[in-house]
């Protein structure tokens, strides 16, 4: 329980992290050396010293009180006084106890003095710099006596505590800088693996302690990996349709000229072929689609729903909600929309296009009135080559189940992500690019 209620206020970067892991000791340290010095130094060293003092101050009144007269005991305590660094004389000045509330030495002087001697009237720590003035009363009268603030505790002690101090200081900032170059080299290598997931290969070279560049080079191998397999499917893809289009356009060709009466079922089948390759290259060129820009999504929206509308669909405009520019791949998102839009017009009658604009994220909803994607099968439409037809409209084609699944990759190439759930308003499919602001 209070490991979560502590977990709220602990700082969620590595930095902040690091920098508590730092101050919290140091501090520590810092704060039991401080109270240890206090109390041993400044505690006990000055008691000592002023019971030393007070003792002296004891033998000096005896001395006063055995003379006869008040001239002859102001000389026998001066002839012992003088040689100590203390002064006595006679004086009728009210004086009362004075100190200032940052003396901390000086409430242990005056306590002990008030202890060892027990005749004491007053004790100033504040009219006369660097002396105490102690009242007191003795046979011939009351004595003041001055006695030098430095024989009864240690001058200066605070310095100690602001070497102390200082010193620490100075330490951590040496430390933070120096944990803040180590920390550069992870948030390097966090930026290079998220740009890379965006579709970006940012240079990048590993730096750092030894564990951080044995992270940076395996990202680098990994990336490297995943770029040649990106290639090779893409010159696979590429070169298994390009090398299909030629006898296709031939057959296509040949079956317009030919007179048979039965070979409209085969064009179809045949531009259905053409479709199928149409859409693998779409795949294949899915993850080289133009660097990003800051775009306002909205025009690109607009311009989806009018090459819809002119290739004979029912497309209708919804919410379009005001963003600022966000990163994007405008040809990349125009043809995730449009296979979205594409998808939406296949299996069902009418499709609906809206934008909402949330505090970290903007989403693209395209909502229609076909039969929806069960719950259960919604993960799976987002794979490349999965059909789902059997649960959707028969009348609508067989498709290749690549539609959902580019729009996914450009998605994930942009940040987001693609989500699949009921229509409201339309009680079919809604299917909403979500993209980060």
């Amino acid at each position: 329980m209070i490991g979560k209620f502590l977990k709220r206020f602990m700082p969620r970067s590595l930095f902040g992290r690091a920098t508590l892991i730092l101050l919290v000791p140091v501090g520590t340290i810092l704060l039991v050396m401080s109270i240890v010095f206090i109390q041993r130094l400044y505690e006990n060293v000055t008691r000592q010293m002023t019971e030393g003092v007070a003792n002296e101050i004891t033998l000096i009144l005896s001395r006063a009180n055995e003379a006869e007269s008040a001239d002859a005991a102001l000389l026998a305590a001066g002839a012992i006084a003088e040689p100590l660094g203390l002064q006595i004389s006679y004086s009728d000045l009210d004086i009362s106890d004075r100190r200032q509330w940052i003396d901390l030495s000086g409430r242990t002087v005056v306590t002990t003095l008030r202890e060892t001697m027990g005749d004491v009237d007053a004790i100033d720590l504040v009219s006369r710099e660097g002396f105490a003035l102690i009242s007191m009363m003795s046979k011939h009268g009351a004595v003041l006596l001055e006695v030098p603030r430095a024989r009864v505790s240690a001058r200066n002690p605070h310095q100690f505590l602001v070497l102390i101090g200082v010193t620490s200081v100075l330490m951590l900032l040496i430390a933070l800088l120096y944990l803040r170059g180590q920390v550069r080299p992870i948030r390097r290598l966090a930026a290079a693996a998220s740009a890379f997931g965006k579709g970006r290969s940012v240079p990048y070279r590993p730096a750092g302690a030894a564990e951080v560049r044995e992270a940076g080079n395996a990202f680098i191998q990994m990336r490297d990996r995943l770029e040649r397999q990106i290639e090779q499917r893409t010159l696979l893809l590429s070169g298994v349709s390009h090398d299909l289009r030629t006898p296709l356009t031939r057959l296509r060709l040949a079956l317009s000229m030919s007179e048979s009466g039965d070979s409209t079922d085969m064009v179809r089948d045949v531009e259905e072929m053409q479709e199928m390759l149409d859409a693998f290259l779409d795949f294949a060129r899915s993850e080289s689609l133009g660097e990003p820009e800051w775009t306002d999504p909205t025009p690109l929206i607009e311009s989806a729903i009018e090459k819809a509308i002119r290739a004979g669909g029912r497309v209708e405009l919804g919410v379009i909600e005001k963003t600022d520019p966000i990163t994007l791949r405008p040809p990349a998102f125009d043809r995730a929309l449009g296979n979205l839009i594409g998808n939406a017009m296949r299996y069902g009658s009418m499709a609906r296009v809206s934008l909402t604009v949330l505090d970290e994220t903007v989403s693209v909803m395209v909502e229609d009135d076909g039969p929806g994607i069960p719950l259960d099968q919604r993960e799976a439409a987002l794979r490349p080559f999965t059909r789902l037809d059997q649960s959707r409209n028969q009348d609508a084609g067989s498709g290749v189940g690549l539609g959902l699944a580019i729009a996914g990759d450009i998605a994930r190439q942009h940040g987001g992500s693609i989500e699949l759930d009921v229509s409201k308003d339309l009680g079919g499919l809604k299917a909403s690019i979500v993209l980060p602001r």
